[in-house]
C-alpha cells in the first residue's frame, strides 16, 4: 500500500541506490566497511580523492606514491576524520619496482587488501610520434602499463585464494580514442583497457571482479605534469567549460566497488558535460 509517508520519506530522496520498487527493500548496493584496499598514486588528484572516499565507507587503505611526505598528510587527515580506519603510508615508485619487490608487497601491508586500485599514471609531453622523446616514453610505458601489471600480479593470486577482491584500474577516454600528440599515451591506456579485458577473463571462474574507469576531461595536476610546468598550456586546455574534478572519478569508483555481488562493473567511461570525444570540446568563448 503506498502511502503519504511513502512518497514523501522515501529512502530515495536522500540514497538514490536505496529502491524499494517491487513492494520490498531491495540491497542495491554491497557495504567496503572493515576492507582493505591498496590506491596507488595516492599523494594527490584522482589518487587521493579515491582516498578519502575510500576512508569515509569504512576503508581501512595503503597509500602508494613516491612523495611520502604527502602521504602522511593524508594519513594524518584522514585517520583524525575517520578513527576507525587505518591510512598505511607506502613509498614505492610503481615503475621502478623489481620483481622480489613486487611479489613481497602484500607482506608490507598490516591488513588484506580486498580492493587494489591502480592508479598511478602520467602522460608526459604533446609530441608527434617523429619526434616523441625516448626517455620519456619509457618513463610512461613503465608507469601506466608496467605498474598495473606489477601490483595486479602482486595481489591478485591471494584475492584468487580468497575467492573474493576487486580488481580497479584508472583508464582514460584515451584508451577508447587515440588523438593528435597522445601516441604514447594512448597506447598506454589502450593496453591498460586489453589488459582489464583479459584479467577479467583469466579471473571469471573466481568471485574477484575487474573494473576500469575511463574518464575524459579532469581538471588535476596530471596537466601540469603533462605540459611540464607550463600553466598556460594547461589554462588552454582548459578554456571556456567546466572539466570534471577528482572527486567525480572517485565517486564513479566508489559505485563500481558497491554494487552487488551478482554484478560486475566492466568499465565506466565518462567525459565533461561539454565533451563529446578526447578532444571534440564545445568551448563557450
Amino acid at each position: 500500500m503506498v502511502t503519504t509517508e511513502t512518497k514523501t520519506n522515501r529512502a530515495a530522496l536522500t540514497n538514490p541506490m536505496a529502491t524499494c520498487v517491487g513492494g520490498e527493500a531491495k540491497k542495491q548496493f554491497c557495504s567496503l566497511q572493515g576492507q582493505g584496499a591498496l590506491v596507488t598514486g595516492a599523494s594527490a588528484g584522482i589518487g587521493s580523492a579515491i582516498v578519502e572516499r575510500l576512508a569515509e565507507c569504512g576503508v581501512n587503505v595503503c597509500v602508494v606514491a613516491r612523495r611520502v611526505e604527502k602521504l602522511k598528510e593524508l594519513k594524518d587527515k584522514l585517520e583524525t576524520m575517520y578513527p576507525d580506519v587505518q591510512i598505511f603510508p607506502l613509498r614505492l615508485d610503481v615503475g621502478q619496482l623489481t620483481s622480489e619487490e613486487i611479489l613481497k608487497l602484500p607482506e608490507k601491508i598490516p591488513f588484506q587488501v580486498d580492493i587494489l586500485v591502480n592508479n598511478a599514471g602520467l602522460a608526459l609531453g604533446t609530441e608527434s610520434v617523429d619526434t616523441n622523446s625516448i626517455a620519456d616514453a619509457m618513463t610512461v610505458v613503465n608507469t601506466n602499463i608496467m605498474g598495473v601489471v606489477a601490483f595486479t600480479r602482486a595481489f591478485a593470486s591471494g584475492m584468487r585464494e580468497r575467492d573474493r577482491g576487486h580488481i580497479l584500474n584508472i583508464s582514460s577516454i584515451a584508451g577508447h580514442e587515440a588523438y593528435i600528440g597522445g601516441s604514447i599515451y594512448c597506447a598506454t591506456k589502450h593496453a591498460v583497457d586489453a589488459f582489464t579485458r583479459s584479467a577479467r577473463h583469466d579471473l571469471r571462474n573466481s568471485k574477484v571482479r575487474v573494473s576500469s574507469i575511463s574518464p575524459g576531461a579532469v581538471r588535476t595536476d596530471f596537466t601540469m605534469t603533462r605540459f611540464k610546468g607550463d600553466a598556460d598550456a594547461e589554462a588552454s586546455l582548459y578554456r571556456g567549460f567546466d572539466p570534471m574534478i577528482a572527486e567525480d572519478v572517485a565517486d564513479q569508483v566508489i559505485y563500481a566497488l558497491s554494487r552487488p555481488m551478482r554484478t560486475q562493473v566492466c568499465d565506466i567511461i565518462s567525459l565533461a558535460n561539454a565533451q563529446s570525444a578526447a578532444r571534440d570540446i564545445h568551448r563557450s568563448d
